[in-house]
């Protein structure tokens, strides 16, 4: 009897190190969903859409993954782990203390879609540029809801890590960001917010019971340093709405930074920055998309 994991030795154009339907099964643990065009970016933007449509739908009859029909689409679909998918997935190394969850139903997974495919289009971005300048950022250099403990049961939750290693004239930079895409349907002041959340979890010292708490704004025992060897550079991805919409918002988390003096104290040690998720797809993240939130002339993400 062939069991659901050895049927996974199939696929076309298999990497060097795991067969295509491995990575497409890493992918969506990793990214809880994506559709065939999304996946066939990420993975083997140079072969036909088959070449991932194909293993996708013997995954399907393997029971492994689902799909939900996306609305007005021409019938795109949104691709998924079922329960079983998940379990098998849970064991990959990729994965490793970031188990994946199924999603049960084509009806749970229509409520997610709209965010969840909006960060990987974000992603996606970013794959594209990377894979242009020789840089190194793949499937898996992004992860998604990341939670990060603060006081009091609270908890900051990033839309997305992303790990970056700039390569050029025998130099690697590694660089790291919060990713918060944001598609104009929270409030304006809402989203400026965030950055409070995150100035927070930048000064965040928990004290053990009966020690006086440090005056400094950070200290050696900032809680981040338990993830980063640097506080992640925080870049706002905005879309969804009209160009003078999307100003705004960038123009009140730029009063975010001016007014709140923990935020401006992070602004100091911290890149910030925003840019349209439009701007990005043309002309590219390491394009002159990002608007620093301390103020200037837009630059590349690299530059802020």
């Amino acid at each position: 009897m062939t069991t659901a994991f050895e049927t996974l030795s199939y696929g076309h154009t298999p990497s060097p190190v795991e067969p295509l339907p491995h990575q497409l099964l890493a992918a969506l643990g990793q990214h809880r969903m994506a559709t065939t065009g999304q996946l066939h970016g990420l993975l083997r933007p140079d072969a036909a859409r088959q070449t991932v449509s194909t293993p996708l739908n013997r995954l399907r009859h393997e029971g492994l993954v689902d799909f939900t029909v996306l609305p007005r689409s021409n019938r795109a679909r949104a691709w998924f782990l079922t329960g079983e998918g998940a379990r098998l997935v849970r064991d990959f190394p990729a994965l490793r203390g970031r188990p994946p969850y199924p999603i049960t139903s084509a009806t749970a997974a229509s409520l997610k879609t709209p965010h969840t495919l909006t960060v990987v289009r974000t992603h996606l971005a970013f794959v594209a540029d990377a894979r242009g300048r020789g840089d190194e950022h793949g499937h898996l250099d992004w992860t998604p809801e990341v939670s990060h403990p603060l006081s009091d049961g609270e908890k900051v939750i990033a839309d997305a890590v992303m790990h970056y290693t700039l390569s050029g004239e025998g130099q690697r930079t590694k660089l790291r960001a919060f990713v918060e895409v944001d598609r104009a349907t929270m409030a304006s002041e809402r989203l400026a917010s965030k950055l409070i959340e995150y100035a927070r979890l930048w000064s965040y010292d928990p004290q053990p019971v009966g020690r006086q708490r440090s005056r400094q704004p950070v200290v050696a025992g900032a809680v981040w340093l338990r993830w980063y060897p640097v506080f992640p550079r925080v870049l706002f991805v905005l879309t969804g709405a009209s160009r003078y919409v999307l100003k705004n918002r960038i123009t009140d988390l730029q009063a975010m930074v001016a007014q709140h003096p923990l935020v401006g104290t992070l602004a100091r040690q911290v890149p910030l920055g925003a840019a349209a998720l439009d701007d990005l797809e043309v002309q590219g993240p390491t394009g002159d998309v990002w608007v620093p939130l301390v103020g200037g002339e837009p630059r590349p993400w690299t530059d802020l």
